[in-house]
């Protein structure tokens, strides 16, 4: 009887829970995908259902002279820019705001008239561009096609409406945004052709490389079809050839395999006034076969308006999931394109029979639940991880599960992977702390011991033996890096960025460990958390590189670095950038630094003098550390405020910079709502002003029994921007920073706010 009474419980609670995401609005209106298209957001409008594996993206960045994106000298890690307008194709499974180029291949592209396959020329601009959650449409101006695009989790479906006479279709094979080369493709019949394209080289890693395969069918027989491939040019002797320029070879006579670095296939139609030609793609880094069925199981038949409406649906459904009062028109397509913006990534890897790559390996591996992929962790352990957490436990524990699912293949925790690679993007340990945050706030579908084992060893392991830190040699017998121990990239001699990474991770395993019963490691973790002392620096007032003689940098201008470029022992900012990332021990930085006023003056000098950098991920925590201090909060309040006014805009730059996978997108969710996790793996907030009237988080009932959070105020206008008091389940909160089961069991935050403030 017991087991009846709580097996009705629990269908009771996903009733109740899909009862709630069903009555929620529609917030899709507000979405604006163009939001992030420049400013190097690198953000795309294309149509990509929540975390799936397909993307379908106008791909607008090479064309004419007058429209390339060079991409040595320009931002390319983007399929699209807004203000480009020469399209030459929908491109297939993009990356949202990501800063190395990667993905973006199988261009598809409608032309009318003469066949011309080459991109430099057979381009068009175009007008009526409309963009919302899951679809995408243009008009090219120098064919007079409407191009429209929609998606399923792995597979896509265009619509191209042509004026009469001759159509072409054109399959581009050479383009992509990746800086591999090589493809195959075979002609199944006259109307479906597969392949493959090898991708990989993220942010120049050689060996990340991997393929994807596809499988395309064309709605109606083209009257004439065929191969096309890019010759090489013979220049001088009878060897020296140049296979990057040359003229294009069709091959119309041709049906059977093609393989090379830039090759593509046409088909050619002869059509009525407003006829239409659909092509659907079916994708897979499996095998062609996998391809093939993701096709046939997501578009058994085809049918371009019920993929549309399933998309739009799967959209309004995941953005149910936070329903706001208040606030303006403007603010609420600020925040819920930033909701749209995390929910991209990562996305699902493995086929509809369960198949994905193993990690770093050859084999075909098989899962029964959803197996992500595209973890960029030092972007998004510092908030987004928090927002899956709170909003997404379920989806969360899925691809936590998928993280130590690569440690069980390859023997290491993922930091930057990517469709089964590893890139060793960045630096850090940053699936500690994420896995950390979610354990600590009760989530518990997934192998902790397993994700402990990992951690353990990561940090404990020497450097010769240890992929994850393998310059923690000094680290471990010193407490800090010194300069010239590591450095494996262009990026050059980033020992302090390192240290700060580790030092915030080992504090995230301390808390982990302890929650384990390991009290020993716990007490290890922490002090080792403690080195970042050894960097301080009382004569420049900040963290500073030291000499592998114990000396720190000698000469030193702690503003290097703010432009972006390489600055000794920072990577990607100054140390202005870095100095106050001691999100763990901001008591003790403080110590350090001469007391609460010294720190207080100095993090405020820091956003008076435009030091503070909102476009990447070292500093953005910042805003929040005021509200350490009692009666410093409202420094917390007014920031945050001016911070989203400036950077944070419903218009195409409306994203300070790189969006990282959703990070930049989810610092605006949260400050906009009026919480936000200052410290990566500690299950707490800091609290701020929201800016709407009311916020209700639908948690899910299966992980947070409790019921909704909501988050009230008095607020009339953006005036009222000081928080006067608050309360937690009816209770006076007298600090500004709460834990998490304070939160779910309190419930109803209201605060009461002011104008000024005094």
């Amino acid at each position: 009887m017991k087991q009846i009474i709580s097996t009705l419980s629990t269908l009771l609670l996903i009733l109740s829970a899909a009862t709630v995401f069903a009555q929620t609005s529609d917030n899709t209106r507000y979405v604006d995908p163009f939001i992030g298209t420049t400013n190097y957001s690198v953000c795309n409008p294309g149509a990509v259902l929540p975390h799936g594996l397909m993307s379908v993206v106008p791909f607008n960045v090479m064309g004419s002279d007058l429209n390339v994106k060079d991409k040595d000298s320009g931002w390319w890690s983007a399929p699209y820019e807004y203000n480009n307008k020469y399209f030459t194709g929908f491109a297939h499974v993009t990356l949202s705001g990501v800063g190395c180029p990667e993905m973006c291949s199988l261009l598809i592209m409608p032309t009318t008239g003469t066949l011309d396959i080459d991109y430099r020329s057979y381009g068009s601009e175009y007008t009526d561009e409309v963009a919302r959650p899951g679809y995408y449409s243009n008009r090219l101006t120098k064919y007079g096609v409407r191009c429209e695009a929609t998606s399923t989790m792995r597979t896509s479906i265009e619509r191209f409406t042509f004026p009469a006479g001759r159509a072409n279709l054109l399959f581009n094979l050479g383009n992509a945004l990746s800086n591999e080369v090589g493809a195959t493709l075979r002609r199944v019949s006259a109307t479906e052709f597969e392949g493959m394209r090898l991708l990989g080289t993220f942010c120049y890693n050689p060996q990340a490389v991997f393929p994807m395969y596809f499988v395309v069918r064309v709605s109606k027989t083209p009257k004439q079809s065929g191969y096309w491939k890019k010759q090489p040019e013979l220049k001088g002797a009878a060897k020296d050839w140049d296979v990057h320029s040359g003229k294009y070879k069709i091959y119309s006579n041709y049906g059977r395999d093609m393989a090379g670095n830039d090759i593509g296939y046409f088909m050619s139609f002869d059509l009525q006034e407003a006829e239409q030609v659909e092509v659907q793609v079916g994708v897979s880094f499996v095998s062609i076969a996998n391809a093939r069925q993701n096709l046939d199981a997501e578009q058994p038949t085809r049918n371009f308006a019920r993929v549309e409406q399933e998309a739009h649906d799967a959209w309004a459904e995941t953005l149910g999931r936070i329903s706001v009062e208040g606030g303006t028109e403007e603010q609420r397509r600020v925040f819920y394109t930033a909701l749209y913006h995390t929910q991209i990534h990562p996305n699902i890897l493995q086929d509809v029979n369960g198949e994905y790559p193993r990690m770093e390996g050859d084999e075909t591996l098989k899962t029964s639940t959803n197996r992500y992929t595209v973890f960029s962790l030092w972007d998004t352990y510092r908030n987004l991880a928090q927002l899956q957490t709170l909003l997404f436990p379920d989806k969360q524990e899925q691809m936590i599960g998928s993280m130590i699912d690569m440690y069980k293949e390859w023997g290491w925790m993922p930091k930057w992977e990517l469709y089964g690679r590893e890139t060793w993007t960045m630096e850090g340990d940053p699936s500690i702390p994420i896995i950390t945050d979610a354990w600590l706030k009760g989530l518990r579908g997934f192998d902790i011991n397993t994700a402990y084992k990992a951690f353990h060893a990561s940090a404990t392991l020497p450097g010769k033996l240890n992929k994850m830190r393998p310059d923690i040699d000094p680290y471990y017998t010193l407490g800090y890096i010194p300069m010239g121990v590591y450095a494996a990239d262009q990026s050059g001699d980033n020992s302090v960025s390192h240290a700060l990474e580790y030092y915030v991770a080992d504090n995230a395993l301390s808390m982990l460990a302890q929650s384990l019963g390991k009290t020993a490691d716990a007490k290890l973790f922490r002090q080792r958390s403690l080195g970042y002392r050894h960097y301080y620096s009382k004569e420049s007032g900040t963290l500073r590189p030291i000499q592998k003689d114990g000396k720190f940098l000698s000469p030193f201008n702690p503003e290097d670095g703010a432009d972006f470029s390489n600055a000794p022992g920072f990577h990607e900012g100054s140390a202005w950038n870095y100095t106050f990332y001691v999100p763990h021990d901001i008591a003790g930085l403080a110590k350090l630094m001469g007391g609460r006023k010294q720190f207080v003056d100095k993090l405020q000098m820091v956003f008076d003098k435009n030091l503070y950098d909102p476009a990447n991920e070292p500093d953005i925590a910042y805003p929040y550390l005021f509200s350490y201090f009692e009666g410093e909060e409202w420094r917390t309040q007014q920031t945050v405020s001016r911070l989203l006014q400036k950077y944070y805009k419903a218009q195409p730059d409306g994203i300070p910079g790189n969006d990282d996978c959703g990070t930049m997108s989810a610092w605006a969710l949260f400050s906009m709502m009026g919480l936000y996790p200052d410290c990566p793996g500690s299950p707490y907030y800091t609290l701020t002003t929201p800016v709407f009237s009311k916020v209700t988080l639908h948690l899910d009932p299966r992980y947070y029994p409790d019921g909704d959070i909501v988050i009230t105020t008095d607020r009339t206008s953006p005036s009222q921007l000081y928080i006067d008091s608050m309360t937690l389940g009816g209770k006076r909160l007298n600090g500004y920073r709460v834990s998490h089961k304070q939160l779910m069991e309190g419930r109803i935050l209201d605060m009461r706010l002011k104008k000024f403030l005094y």
